[in-house]
């Protein structure tokens, strides 16, 4: 099925590796840029996705995903737009801090947040529940705006997590099993305004 009738189809990523990335810092809302092994990844993305006929991309207006579609883009040659609701969740004040520290330095209050499910929310910062809600209404009003078409989106792993487990119907919950894979191409799709989870890891890089 194509055209209007068959909806809108989303592939969506996360953004390439950042240098806090790389030496376990939680960025949230704030940014750092990509390292080199992670511009190369988002180039060999880039070259992967070109076969797959992507009418626009669509990413977060934080750096490091616009950097992400920048070299994506190299290969792809397509319209841009960023909406801020795709945003990396708020981690309030433990921005900025290695994951190694956290667990050091908050280990009971992560624990304790954690056990919230849904409403895990950092201090200062914002709850899974309100990110879902977001990056699941930036998708249906992208799919309003350009029905029929595919959009490639470029996001954060938070954000990923958010849309994948809403969509999944999960609690969010340490004991449950992980289903989402780092460094893979996740399929949805909205149709008559509702959102669905088309294919998890989808694809990944050979």
């Amino acid at each position: 099925m194509t055209g209007k009738d068959a909806g809108t189809r989303f592939g969506i990523l996360r953004h390439a590796e950042t240098v806090w990335n790389r030496e376990g810092r939680i960025q949230g809302q704030q940014d750092s840029p990509l390292t080199d092994e992670g511009r190369q990844g988002a180039l060999r993305w880039g070259r992967l996705l070109s076969a797959y006929g992507w009418d626009r991309i669509l990413c977060s207006d934080l750096g490091r995903a616009l950097e992400t579609a920048g070299s994506l883009n190299e290969s792809l040659s397509l319209p841009i737009g960023s909406d801020p609701r795709l945003r990396e969740q708020d981690w309030g004040r433990w921005s900025g801090m290695t994951v190694k520290q956290l667990r050091r330095e908050e280990s009971y209050a992560l624990a304790e947040l954690l056990s919230r499910g849904w409403q895990f929310r950092p201090p200062e910062g914002e709850a899974r529940l309100t990110v879902y809600e977001r990056c699941r209404q930036a998708l249906v009003d992208a799919a309003t705006s350009w029905q029929g078409e595919n959009v490639l989106v470029v996001t954060h792993e938070g954000t990923l997590m958010c849309l994948i487990y809403g969509l999944s119907g999960r609690r969010f919950l340490p004991e449950e099993p992980r289903i989402y894979r780092t460094k893979h191409l996740h399929r949805l799709h909205c149709r008559d305004g509702a959102l669905y989870l088309d294919c998890l890891n989808a694809l990944t890089l050979p």
